[in-house]
């Protein structure tokens, strides 16, 4: 029953931002870690961003470090990208993912096993 749901994907251009959602069901959202995942064509999925059971500790990926921020807002089993000057290498499906491990207090960032289906960026010029 547990699913993750991504949305708000779409194209932009160079310079541009986007707002990516997950809707998060049949698990404990509010004891799990949740992140954002990205893979291209015939590429490894690269990780892109974290956060940990109570918001305490965040991550990034180095390519997107101080461009992008995830939030979660728990009432709503919520969790959020904003992605804020975008460039062409930008451009991937972007997977939500989540750590059901109850309150692991650290970024795990091999412990993600629930997926959602992905939901298609694009930045053009």
């Amino acid at each position: 029953q547990a699913q993750l749901v991504e949305s708000g994907g779409g194209v932009v251009q160079v310079g541009g931002s986007l707002r990516l959602s997950c809707a998060a069901s049949g698990l404990n959202f509010n004891s799990a870690g949740m992140a954002w995942f990205r893979q291209a064509p015939g590429k490894e999925r690269e990780f892109v961003a974290a956060l940990t059971w109570n918001g305490v500790t965040a991550e990034y990926g180095d390519s997107v470090a101080g461009r992008f921020t995830i939030t979660r807002y728990n009432p709503k089993n919520a969790v959020y990208l904003q992605m804020n000057n975008l460039t062409l290498e930008d451009t991937d499906v972007y997977y939500c993912a989540a750590d059901p491990t109850t309150y692991r207090p650290f970024i795990g960032r091999t412990a993600f096993n629930l997926w959602g289906q992905g939901t298609q960026v694009t930045v053009s010029a």
